[in-house]
């Protein structure tokens, strides 16, 4: 590396930690040494970046060498921006990649944004010495961030994917800090086995596998992204194994979090917008005010005990739609009214979930029983009567086909 390149990149690492630490997001000092001491250059040699507009089909990209003059202004601002990069194209090989136009294609593998990154490790309360297994590690960023802190040949990942596992373990390897990716099912835990003292998924998944609880050391932490059917309704799962061996779980609602597991489908209501637009539906009263969007504990609820709704995050009035019933909400006009259309009363069964949600506590939290026999995972706000409760779904096996499209801001990120 040149000199020059040393000093740029060592300045936009010192900017990407200030905006971090002004935000009040980095907190914990470790982090913030192996943020500043991780070149992401080497581990983000290359990015695509979208040149059409969010409905241009096919979609067009361009792809950025970093190694290249004319692309390394644009591609190192990207790397340090703190926004997701994209790394892959219908899980292509990554040796031998061409900067410039390309057409078509979904994305397969991006880092995640750094505010995710951040909140997730600091979440894990990293310490050197501990063992550390990332599950879905993608081009290994928050892997290298955990080893910078955990010590030599402590931290280790599974990746599904082999092209990518190469190319992780190439870079990582020129870092020198003995981390190690292994090609793999994720939900498998690693195929080597062993007891881990910390545990990240960069995959979301329907409730948590029973091998990554197997993995968990005594004292341990395990954190994922528990996904549901409905984009941004969705929550985090921190797993915690006491040292006499006990396993507690708690589950919060989150606005974001990771891409699911691979054949895992979002309902989507996107096709149904210009019905909805040109039909809202008929009005009728309500004293029913629509919760924040940062009300996650009640949406997340309502995932679950109002199963099949999606939101369409793009109306421009909270619009909420069951696709299997052709039916669908739609706030206003004005306060105290809602539209509703379809066989399905959609905004009635919010209604009934919120107040249900009121009577509980307003719970932004939720136990979780995970067996470790594998057997039903229980989710519940409490132990009185009033207590929100519902079953997590178990776990599909993963088809072999195509990843999902790469999903816009509004929903999730991948692996970090």
């Amino acid at each position: 590396m040149s000199a020059d390149l040393f000093t740029t990149t060592r300045a936009l690492r010192a900017a990407m930690v200030e905006r971090l630490e002004a935000d009040g997001v980095l907190t914990d000092v470790r982090l913030r040494e192996a943020l500043l001491s991780v070149p992401r250059e080497v581990l983000l040699p290359h990015a695509y970046v979208r040149v059409g507009g969010p409905s241009a089909e096919p979609i067009e990209w361009r792809l950025l060498d970093g190694a290249h003059p004319d692309d390394r202004e644009e591609w190192l601002d990207l790397i340090h921006s703190g926004e997701s990069v994209l790394l892959q194209r219908d899980g292509e090989p990554l040796d031998a990649l061409v900067r410039g136009p390309v057409t078509g294609g979904n994305m397969t593998s991006m880092s995640t944004y750094g505010l995710a990154t951040v909140e997730a490790l600091q979440t894990l309360q990293l310490a050197p010495g501990q063992r550390y297994l990332e599950l879905g590690p993608g081009p290994g960023v928050s892997l290298t961030l955990a080893a910078a802190i955990t010590g030599p040949r402590l931290a280790a990942g599974v990746e599904r994917d082999g092209h990518m596992v190469a190319f992780a373990q190439r870079n990582l390897d020129r870092l020198g800090l003995g981390a190690t990716v292994v090609e793999g099912d994720a939900l498998d835990g690693h195929p080597a086995g062993g007891a881990f003292d910390r545990i990240h998924s960069g995959i979301g998944v329907p409730c948590v596998p029973p091998a990554w609880v197997e993995q968990l050391a005594p004292g341990g932490r395990l954190l994922t992204t528990l996904t549901t059917r409905t984009p941004n309704w969705l929550g985090q799962l921190l797993v915690t194994r006491t040292e006499a061996g006990v396993v507690e779980t708690v589950l919060r609602g989150r606005r974001r979090g990771y891409r699911p597991m691979l054949g895992y489908r979002w309902l989507d209501a996107v096709t149904m917008r210009p019905r909805i637009k040109a039909e809202p539906g008929v009005p009728r009263p309500t004293r029913f005010a629509p919760p924040p969007d940062d009300a996650y504990g009640f949406w997340l609820a309502a995932a679950y005990l109002a199963p099949g709704l999606v939101r369409d995050f793009q109306a421009e009035t909270m619009t909420i739609a069951a696709p299997a019933e052709d039916s669908w909400a739609v706030v206003g006009p004005g306060e105290g009214t809602v539209r509703v259309h379809g066989s399905r009363d959609v905004w009635a069964e919010l209604e009934d979930v919120h107040a249900r949600w009121i009577l509980a506590g307003r719970p932004d939290a939720y136990r979780v029983t995970v067996p470790e026999d594998g057997g039903p995972q229980h989710v519940a706000s409490g132990t009185d009567l009033h207590a929100l409760t519902w079953v997590l779904p178990p776990l599909a096996p993963v088809p072999h086909q195509p990843a999902a499209p790469c999903p816009t801001k509004h929903h999730t990120e991948k692996a970090l």
